[in-house]
């Protein structure tokens, strides 16, 4: 299972600002081991958030999202308190899931 991930939501008038760093190596495909066989591909597929259990943003990525992605995104209609959840699935059919609540 990956590290998990660092989410930090932040209230401000009826917005709420949620950003995410998410733990993955984030492989193309395209890159060789020092013995020069091609390293598998291994990368985020679809990223999902809520918002007190509704889903408020749903993206899917490829192979050319950088290791470590960061994720940035508002919410309207938030207020301290409340919970955000993100969920990320691979290509491998690994899954994480991290909350957090608006301060």
């Amino acid at each position: 299972m990956a590290d998990p991930m660092r989410i930090r939501a932040q209230a401000a008038g009826d917005k709420v600002t949620v950003r995410v760093l998410m733990s993955h190596e984030m492989e193309t495909g395209q890159r060789k081991d020092s013995a020069g066989k091609v390293i598998p591909a291994w990368f985020i597929q679809e990223v999902t958030a809520t918002h007190n259990g509704k889903p408020v943003l749903v993206a899917e990525w490829g192979p050319s999202v950088s290791k470590n992605p960061f994720l940035q995104f508002v919410i309207k209609g938030g207020k301290a308190g409340d919970k955000v959840a993100v969920t990320w699935t691979d290509n491998k059919g690994d899954k994480r899931t991290d909350e957090a609540t608006v301060s």
